[in-house]
């Protein structure tokens, strides 16, 4: 069955820089769009980004834009989230999903940017 699993998560200091991995199995990994999506603290759940099968197409929301980059390796069924120029409010449970609502993520990894 799917499965996503995370890491790459831990403090950073503001303006620092993360690059988060999502290790897939259970599904043709390489015919579906992924996504990150993020939970902080007392929040509901935030899509970041996405990318396409072929890792072409990219998006990301508006607060992320600029910062992060999202890539992929279809030969290592791996997705990953670089996070570059790090700030407070990214403080959050990242976790990758195969849905844009993140129905379908993984157990996350957690990202606190502090001083």
């Amino acid at each position: 069955q799917l499965q996503l699993v995370e890491s790459g998560g831990g403090l950073v200091q503001p303006g620092g820089s993360l690059r988060l991995s999502c290790a897939a199995s259970g599904f043709t990994f390489s015919s579906f769009w992924m996504y990150w999506v993020r939970q902080a603290p007392g929040e509901g759940l935030e899509w970041v980004s996405s990318i396409s099968p072929g890792g072409s197409v990219t998006e990301y929301a508006d607060s992320v834009k600029g910062r992060f980059t999202i890539s992929r390796d279809n030969a290592k069924n791996t997705v990953y989230l670089q996070m570059n120029t790090l700030k407070s409010e990214d403080t959050a449970l990242y976790s990758c999903a195969r849905d844009r609502g993140g129905a379908k993520r993984g157990q996350g990894t957690q990202v606190t940017v502090s001083s």
